[in-house]
């Protein structure tokens, strides 16, 4: 059974920097689509990225050119780092992993504050 755990989320003030981290256990992260959503408060979850296995990368538009997602096989974690951040990144952010045979996973989520 595939987990995720998410870590490194916290407070942060506007214009700093945070990177999360998806540690991911009872699989092999290189044979799956790896993603970070989030969902601010009162409102729906939203994607933020995407890593392809092979290490493609598509963002949303709201944090292109600010967050940058990876993923390192070898320790079989995903990372998503975060820059000029703004209040409105304000979120509970989950790390995903899809991949074959509608296998879907969910870490339970980091909160990141982004203050004024």
């Amino acid at each position: 059974q595939v987990q995720l755990v998410e870590s490194g989320g916290g407070l942060v003030q506007s214009g700093g920097s945070l990177r999360l981290s998806c540690a991911a256990s009872g699989s092999e992260i290189r044979m799956y689509v790896m993603g970070w959503y989030r969902q601010a408060p009162g409102k729906e979850r939203e994607w933020v990225a995407t890593i392809s296995r092979l290490g493609s990368t598509t963002y949303a538009n709201s944090v292109k050119g600010r967050f940058t997602i990876a993923r390192d096989n070898a320790k079989n974690t995903a990372y998503l780092q975060m820059n000029s951040l703004i209040p409105e990144d304000t979120a509970v952010y989950y790390c995903n992993l899809v991949g074959s045979r509608g296998l879907e996973v969910w870490g339970q989520g980091t909160l990141v504050t982004v203050s004024s």
